[in-house]
C-alpha cells in the first residue's frame, strides 16, 4: 500500500511539473508508462504471492525433532558444510548409505532402498525429487557478509591455479582434457563455481596480459582492492553475476529459487524480487518457515556449540538407527592428487567436495577398516573426539593449499585482518545487497538458541532418570544385600545356590511348626 501511494505521488509531481511548463502533450505521454509499470508491479506480485502461498501449502507439519529415512544436507556455499560432510557425516554413515552427490543434477534414484545421505548443494526445491514426507532437512547459516566475503576469495583462490598456464586458451584446453579423462566431478562442474570459477578465471587472465611484465610495488595494499591483478571486491559485489547468485543467496537456496532450481518458474520469482524487493518479504517469510521445519540449524560462526548440537541431535539418532553397523571413523580427507579440490584458511573450514564419485552405488560395501575406538562401539564422545582430529587436519591442510593457489596474485593475502581494511562503504553495500539473508540470519540464530535449550532441557530430563534408575539400583541392592553376602558379584555357584534353597524351605518348615504348636495350645486350653 505504501509502496502505490509512492508511486502515486511521484506520478503526481511529474505531471504537476509539466503542466506548469506549458507542455501537457509529456503528461500525456508518462501516463501509459505508468500504467505498464503498475502492471508489470501487479504481475510479479501475482507470481510471487502464488509461489508461496502453493509452497506454504505443502509444507506439512510433523516432528522435527525425529531424524526420518533420509537426511538431507542442504549445503549452503561458504558456510563449513564440508567440514560436516568430512568430520561428521563420514563417520556416521557409511559409503553404502551415501547417495551419490548431486550437485548439478539429480545423479541418483531417490527411491534406492540404500540412499539414506544426500549431501548437495542443490537447493531445496530438490526435495520434490526426494521421498520429502520420508526426509529430513539440515543446513548451516552464515553471517552473510562473511559469507560473500567467502565466496570472493573462494571464486579467486580457485581461479587463480590456472595460472600456471600461459593464457587463457591453454587453461581451458588443459581443464577440458582432464573432464574428459576423470569420472569424477570437479569444481567446474558444480554448483556457484561452474559460473563463478570461470568468470573469476577470465577476468584474472585478462588482468594479467594487460599488466604484461610490469614490476609491481612492494608497499602493503588492501588485499581486496588489488585492481592490477584481481577483480576488486567492490566491482565484484557489483556485477551482474554477483546480483544472480550470490546476494541474499542463502535466501534463495532455502527457498529453492536459485539458477540451479528443479522448479521451472524459479528464475521468475527471483527476477520479481530482485526488480521489486518489498516482494521479498513473501520469500523470506517461506525461507523462515522452512527453516523452522529443520532437524537442525547450525551458525558458522558459532562453530563448537554448533558442532556439540550436531552431535547431539543428529549424530546420537543416526548412531541409534546404525547401532549394528561397524562405522568408520578414519579421518577421510581428499587425496593429495585433486588437482581441483581446496582447503581454505581457518576461519573458512568449507571448500569444495570435488571429484567426488557419480557413479551410483559402485563402491557400496561399507568401509572395511578398523574403528579406532572398536568395531560398533560408537558414543557421541568418540564422535566427537573424531571430529576434532579430523577438523584439525583440515586447517593445516587448507591453509596451505590457499598459500599454494594464490602464489600467482599474492598481493591478494586474504585474511580475517585483510576485510578489516574494506571501506565501511562497500560493508554497507553488502549488508544492503544481502538484505533477506541478514534477516534470515537473524532469525536462524534464534532457532539456534532454541535448539541449544531443548539439548540443555534434555539433558536435565536424562540426568534425574539416570538419579531415579540409581536410587532403584540402591534399593534393590540394600533388598538383597543378604545374597551378596553368599553371592560374588550376583554370581551364585550351583552349590551355593542348593544351600540357599535349604535353608529357605528350613526357614518356612521352622514357621509352620512353631505356628502349628500355637494353634495346637490354644485349642487343648
Amino acid at each position: 500500500m505504501a509502496r502505490a501511494l509512492l508511486r502515486l505521488g511521484a506520478l503526481a509531481l511529474l505531471l504537476l511539473l509539466v503542466v506548469s511548463v506549458g507542455r501537457p502533450g509529456d503528461a500525456a505521454a508518462l501516463l501509459p508508462l505508468a500504467s505498464a509499470a503498475d502492471d508489470d508491479y501487479k504481475h510479479c506480485k501475482g507470481v510471487v504471492k502464488g509461489w508461496a502461498d502453493s509452497a506454504a501449502g505443502r509444507e506439512k507439519d510433523g516432528d522435527k525433532l525425529s531424524l526420518k529415512d533420509l537426511l538431507f544436507f542442504l549445503h549452503i556455499p561458504r558456510t563449513g558444510g564440508r567440514t560436516y560432510f568430512h568430520c561428521f557425516l563420514k563417520k556416521l554413515y557409511t559409503n553404502a548409505q551415501e547417495c551419490p552427490r548431486s550437485y548439478d543434477k539429480l545423479r541418483f534414484d531417490p527411491s534406492h532402498p540404500d540412499c539414506t545421505l544426500v549431501v548437495s548443494h542443490d537447493d531445496y526445491s530438490l526435495l520434490s525429487k526426494l521421498p520429502s514426507e520420508r526426509t529430513s532437512v539440515v543446513t548451516i547459516l552464515r553471517n552473510p557478509v562473511d559469507r560473500v566475503f567467502s565466496t570472493y576469495e573462494f571464486s579467486v583462490e580457485v581461479a587463480a591455479r590456472f595460472l600456471v598456464h600461459p593464457n587463457i586458451s591453454s587453461a581451458k584446453l588443459m581443464t577440458n582434457r582432464v573432464l574428459k579423462k576423470s569420472r569424477a566431478v570437479s569444481t567446474l562442474d558444480i554448483w556457484p563455481w561452474k559460473y563463478l570459477v570461470p568468470w573469476m578465471r577470465e577476468d584474472l587472465f585478462a588482468r594479467r596480459d594487460a599488466r604484461g611484465n610490469e614490476v609491481h610495488s612492494s608497499k602493503k595494499v588492501n588485499a581486496y582492492d588489488v585492481e592490477d591483478m584481481v577483480m576488486p571486491l567492490h566491482q565484484y559485489i557489483n556485477d551482474p553475476v554477483a546480483h544472480e547468485i550470490i546476494h541474499n543467496g542463502a535466501t534463495f537456496q532455502i527457498t529453492g529459487l536459485t539458477n540451479n532450481s528443479y522448479f521451472d518458474g524459479a528464475h521468475e520469482v527471483r527476477h520479481c524480487v530482485r526488480k521489486y524487493p518489498d516482494l521479498g518479504r513473501l520469500v523470506l517469510e517461506v525461507a523462515k518457515n522452512r527453516l523452522d521445519r529443520m532437524l537442525y540449524v547450525g551458525l558458522t560462526e558459532d562453530h563448537e556449540e554448533s558442532a556439540r548440537l550436531f552431535a547431539h541431535m543428529v549424530g546420537a539418532q543416526v548412531l541409534s538407527q546404525s547401532a549394528t553397523l561397524n562405522l568408520d571413523i578414519k579421518e577421510d580427507l581428499p587425496s593429495g592428487n585433486d588437482s581441483h579440490t581446496s582447503m581454505l584458511d581457518p576461519e573458512d573450514e568449507d571448500t569444495n567436495e570435488h571429484l567426488n564419485s557419480t557413479h551410483g552405488w559402485q563402491n557400496s560395501e561399507a568401509p572395511n577398516v578398523t574403528d579406532d575406538h572398536g568395531k560398533g562401539n560408537m558414543t557421541i564422545g568418540k564422535l566427537m573426539e573424531a571430529y576434532e582430529t579430523c577438523i584439525a587436519k583440515l586447517r593445516n591442510s587448507q591453509s596451505s593449499r590457499r598459500k599454494i593457489s594464490l602464489k600467482k596474485v599474492e598481493e591478494a593475502n586474504f585474511s580475517k585482518e585483510a576485510r578489516k581494511l574494506v571501506p565501511e562503504a562497500v560493508l554497507k553495500q553488502m549488508i544492503s545487497l544481502n538484505s533477506l539473508d541478514m534477516e534470515l540470519y537473524e532469525h536462524a540464530k534464534k532457532i539456534f538458541t532454541q535448539e541449544h535449550l531443548m539439548l540443555k532441557e534434555h539433558a536435565v530430563v536424562g540426568q534425574h532418570r539416570q538419579l531415579a534408575e540409581q536410587k532403584v539400583c540402591q534399593t534393590q541392592r540394600a533388598d538383597f544385600g543378604w545374597i551378596s553376602v553368599l553371592c560374588n558379584n550376583g554370581i551364585c555357584s550351583p552349590w551355593m545356590v542348593v544351600l540357599l534353597g535349604l535353608g529357605i524351605t528350613m526357614i518356612i518348615v521352622f514357621v509352620s511348626v512353631v505356628t502349628t504348636r500355637r494353634r495346637t495350645s490354644k485349642l487343648k486350653v
